[in-house]
């Protein structure tokens, strides 16, 4: 075969890896394939021949899992967006190319790094790849969906969760992706080899270890809850005559309900709140009033400069109160500066919103301190941690209706468990066509609704009090051992690289 042919094949390969490791973020106790995929990645980088090659293998492997992992995006800029249908999958190739930038990224600057095989599997490229995610977790403002921690939720990782986040997950992922390598490959030193075994043992007995331990308490006794999943179509949410029945069913699903604590979607009225009718929030809020509790509803609010908001308010006993989405979606909420030309092609509504506050107090509802997020929100944990530790209950309201039937609902549902697990706090999502699940403080979905149905879902929780080793510290440890690890193989390959050229000149002939 060719020197072409065979770059060619490697990656192809690289991309079907990448592919198939998208699997270990849905529905599915994959954890293993993310790790097995990314050891044959690793595999792939030892035998590149240039770093300009790793670059193309981490490209490629980047391109196969997120066109694999967020193609959805093609489903809300078409079906729903009314975008295009090229436009549109040109939009969604650019994106998940985009996203692809960041492997490839690792796999260029591993390869620019001198070190011995064992620290580059084991230290140089976890701390590469964790810092890789860090930054796309911010950059243009973020997007963290299908962070290698993610996939760690059933694994024995997952201990690890509370006391260094998804990030930290993340970094221990790819140790253990290393260590895989170096047990598998030809020719490693007894040594390294021993290395490897030592580390995925530690690893798998320390996260067993911390999978056992409670870093939060109770808060008073249980809650009735209950979550509402209208289930109405996307295509119909915004129609013209469709409104009086969406009140109508929310209505209805608000008197089944049992719950002292009641919550609604994402924009589940999707009127401002001034044009509710009065009688309406009124029925509401004596329904639950008369329970001693409260209904969280999701609705857009308009303030008095004409600043409109994606909210949630609370109606009942207590006095209304509000949560205003603070990290907004580019494109589908705001228009970023110089993309005003978007509005023309991609029909959204109330596409402009403005930004809440970054912090913002819990909601005290039905005898809880609630920290609401909406949407996708609840992917940043640094920003999910601000309420914390003073909210007991997290609350996610989404509408992933944008998203049709695609493995969206599933990884936003995985991300929802992983919040509860990091802070030690029962996580309420309540989506308008699923999943609605609740997820309880060790991140197990312990009930859920089928997709796709109108129902309401049930359940008694318990309020939790403290912080998490992770709600105190953020990312900021993990951060830090990245950086310091980093540093460190730069100095010692420095070294090892003067001492070789230096080696080479004492061997050179007078």
């Amino acid at each position: 075969m060719s020197v072409r042919g065979a770059r060619a094949r490697a990656l192809a390969a690289a991309a079907l890896a990448g592919g198939a490791s998208a699997a270990a973020f849905g529905d599915w106790n994959l954890y293993p394939l993310a790790l097995v995929a990314l050891a044959f990645l690793l595999r792939a980088w030892t035998r590149a021949a240039t770093p300009l090659a790793a670059a193309a293998l981490g490209f490629a492997f980047g391109a196969g899992l997120f066109l694999g992992g967020v193609s959805w995006v093609y489903v809300s800029l078409h079906d729903f967006g009314l975008m295009p249908a090229p436009l549109a999958a040109a939009a969604t190739l650019l994106f998940c190319l985009y996203l692809a930038l960041f492997p490839a990224a690792v796999g260029f600057l591993q390869a620019r790094i001198p070190a011995v095989p064992p620290v580059r599997l084991l230290l140089v490229i976890p701390a590469l790849w964790t810092a890789a995610e860090w930054v796309r977790s911010w950059l243009f403002t973020g997007f963290p969906w299908l962070a290698l921690g993610y996939s760690q939720i059933d694994g024995p990782l997952a201990g690890f969760a509370p006391v260094l986040g998804v990030l930290g997950l993340s970094f221990l992922a790819a140790v253990a992706a290393g260590a895989v390598v170096a047990l598998a490959a030809g020719g490693v030193a007894r040594r390294t080899r021993l290395a490897a075994a030592g580390a995925l043992v530690v690893l798998a007995a320390a996260g067993w270890g911390l999978e056992r331990a409670t870093w939060t308490t109770p808060a008073g006794e249980p809650v009735a809850v209950s979550l509402v999943q209208g289930n109405v179509p996307q295509a119909l949410k915004f129609a013209e005559g469709r409104f009086d029945a969406t009140l109508a069913t929310y209505a209805r699903l608000v008197e089944r309900a049992g719950g002292r604590l009641v919550v609604l979607p994402e924009t589940a009225l999707p009127r401002f709140l001034h044009e509710i009718p009065r009688e309406y929030l009124d029925r509401l809020k004596r329904l639950l009033a008369a329970r001693a509790g409260d209904v969280l509803i999701g609705v857009p609010i308009l303030d008095p400069d004409r600043r409109y908001y994606n909210a949630v308010v609370s109606l009942g006993a207590q006095p209304l109160q509000a949560y205003a989405k603070s990290h907004l979606v580019p494109f589908g909420e705001f228009v970023p500066p110089g993309f005003g030309w978007v509005v023309g092609v991609l029909r959204v509504p109330l596409s402009d919103f403005s930004r809440g506050a970054e912090t913002q107090r819990p909601l005290e509802v039905a005898g809880q301190r609630v920290a609401l997020n909406i949407c996708y929100e609840d992917a940043f944990g640094p920003e999910i941690i601000r309420q914390l530790p003073e909210a007991t209950l997290l609350v996610n309201v989404s509408n992933v209706a944008w998203f049709g039937d695609s493995a969206a609902p599933a990884q936003h549902l995985r991300i929802g468990r992983m919040r509860a697990l990091e802070t030690g706090r029962t996580m309420l999502t309540a989506t308008n066509t699923g999943i609605t699940a609740v997820v309880d403080p060790r991140g197990r979905v312990t009930a859920r609704l089928p997709a796709f149905t109108e129902g309401v879902l049930e359940a008694r929780v318990e309020g939790r009090t403290g912080a998490t080793p992770y709600v105190r510290a953020g990312n900021g440890p993990v951060l830090a051992l990245v950086g310091l690890l980093l540093v460190v193989a730069l100095v010692l390959g420095r070294r090892r690289a003067r001492n070789a050229s230096r080696d080479t000149e004492l061997r050179r002939p007078a």
